[in-house]
C-alpha cells in the first residue's frame, strides 16, 4: 500500500535551507571587516549649497574678501547750530532735526557749486527747518567725517556757524525724509545730539550767546 505523502511536508525542508542559507549571508555580512564597508561608500557625495549650516555662514561672512578701496572723495558741506532765547531771555534753545535712520544732528547739506560755506548754511537751514527769518552770527569751527560708499572712502567737511532764530513765533517745518524736528533746551539738546563734535561746538556756542562774544 502506498503511502500519501503530503506536499507541505516536501517543501518544508527546503524553506528550512534557504532560511539557513539567509541567516549564513547575514552573519558573514556583519562580520565583514569595517574597512570593506567603508569602500563601498562613494568618495564625495555632492554638496547642496543651499543648505549650508549657520556656522558655516557666520565664517563665509567674516572671511569674505572685502572691496579695496580704489577712490577717496571728499565733500564739503556745511550747516548751523540753530538757536532762540527762551521767553525770559536767560537761556537758549536748540533746533535740532531727526535724520531718517533716528539720529538727531542740525540742519547741514552739501556746499553747491558757486556756494560759499555760509551761503549753504543759509540756504539749508531755511529748505530743512523752514526758517527765513534768521540770523547768521559767526563761524564756531569744522567737523569731520568719513564712511565708506562701496569702493570709496568719503571725507566730509562740515563747516558748522552759529544761527539765531529771530521770530520765536515762527514754528519749524521739517522736510518729508525726516523723523523728527523740534526745540531742545540746551541741557536736552545736548545729551540728545548725536555726534560728539557737535556737542562741543554747542557749548562753544552757548559761551559765545552768554559772553555777545561775536
Amino acid at each position: 500500500m502506498n503511502q500519501r505523502i503530503n506536499p507541505l511536508s516536501r517543501q518544508r525542508p527546503r524553506r528550512t535551507a534557504e532560511l539557513s542559507r539567509g541567516s549564513v549571508k547575514r552573519q558573514s555580512f556583519d562580520r565583514e571587516p569595517l574597512e570593506r564597508r567603508r569602500l563601498k561608500v562613494p568618495d564625495a557625495l555632492p554638496i547642496d549649497e543651499t543648505k549650508k549650516s549657520p556656522f558655516k555662514k557666520i565664517t563665509s561672512a567674516m572671511f569674505r574678501k572685502k572691496v579695496t578701496i580704489q577712490e577717496v572723495v571728499r565733500e564739503p558741506t556745511s550747516g548751523g547750530i540753530v538757536f532762540r532765547l527762551t521767553r525770559d531771555q536767560k537761556d537758549i534753545e536748540i533746533l535740532l532735526i531727526q535724520d531718517s535712520k533716528g539720529r538727531w544732528t542740525i540742519p547741514k547739506g552739501h556746499i553747491e557749486p558757486g556756494e560759499t560755506a555760509k551761503m549753504t548754511a543759509r540756504r539749508e537751514i531755511e529748505e530743512e527747518t523752514g526758517l527765513k527769518n534768521v540770523s547768521i552770527l559767526t563761524w564756531l569751527g569744522k567737523i569731520h567725517f568719513k564712511y565708506r560708499r562701496s569702493d570709496k572712502l568719503v571725507l566730509m567737511t562740515t563747516q558748522i556757524y552759529l544761527v539765531q532764530a529771530l521770530d520765536t513765533h515762527e514754528n519749524p517745518v521739517g522736510e518729508k525724509w525726516m523723523k523728527g524736528i523740534r526745540w531742545f533746551s540746551f541741557t536736552d539738546a545736548l545729551e540728545t545730539i548725536e555726534y560728539d563734535d557737535i556737542g562741543k561746538l554747542m557749548l562753544i556756542a552757548k559761551k559765545k550767546v552768554r559772553t555777545g562774544d561775536y
